[in-house]
C-alpha cells in the first residue's frame, strides 16, 4: 500500500471545462457537490483506502519566517486567484494507476447545473522514508 494526496484546485490551470465559479452555484448545486464528496469518501472507507479528507476556507494568509522571530503576514491567497487549494484528500492504495483512477472518479464532483465539474486534481504520492541504517560502520 502506497499513500496518495489528492489535491483539489479551485479554477486550477488548466481549467475545469465545467468552468462556472462556485460562488455563482446555487445552494442545491452546493449541497450535491459535497454530498458527492461525502459519498466518495464513504466509499473508499468501505474498501480501506480513505485515511484522510478535508475542505479548505477560501481565507486564508501567507507566511514566512524573516530572521527576526516575527513572520511577515500577508494576505491571501484570495478566491480570486487563478490557483487555489479548495481542499484535499489522501488516500492509501495499491498502486499508482488506483490512485489515478480514483483522482478521474473525484474529479466527476457535480458543479453547477449538476454536471461534472472536470476539475484537475494533482496526485502526489508521499515521499518514502529513507531507509534506516541498522548497523554502525566503526
Amino acid at each position: 500500500m502506497a499513500k496518495y494526496l489528492l489535491l483539489k484546485h479551485y479554477r486550477g490551470a488548466p481549467e475545469p471545462v465545467n468552468n462556472v465559479p462556485m460562488d455563482q452555484w446555487t445552494p442545491q448545486e452546493i449541497s450535491a457537490h459535497i454530498q458527492y464528496m461525502n459519498d466518495f469518501a464513504a466509499g473508499l472507507e468501505k474498501t480501506g483506502e480513505f485515511v484522510d479528507g478535508q475542505a479548505l476556507a477560501p481565507e486564508g494568509q501567507w507566511v514566512r519566517y524573516d530572521g527576526e522571530g516575527r513572520p511577515p503576514v500577508t494576505d491571501g491567497p484570495f478566491a480570486e486567484t487563478k490557483d487555489l487549494i479548495a481542499g484535499w484528500m489522501i488516500i492509501d492504495v495499491d498502486s499508482h494507476e488506483r490512485a489515478v483512477e480514483l483522482a478521474g472518479e473525484l474529479s466527476a464532483a457535480p458543479g453547477a447545473g449538476g454536471k461534472p465539474i472536470h476539475e484537475w486534481l494533482e496526485v502526489r504520492p508521499f515521499l518514502a522514508a529513507p531507509p534506516t541504517v541498522t548497523e554502525c560502520p566503526h
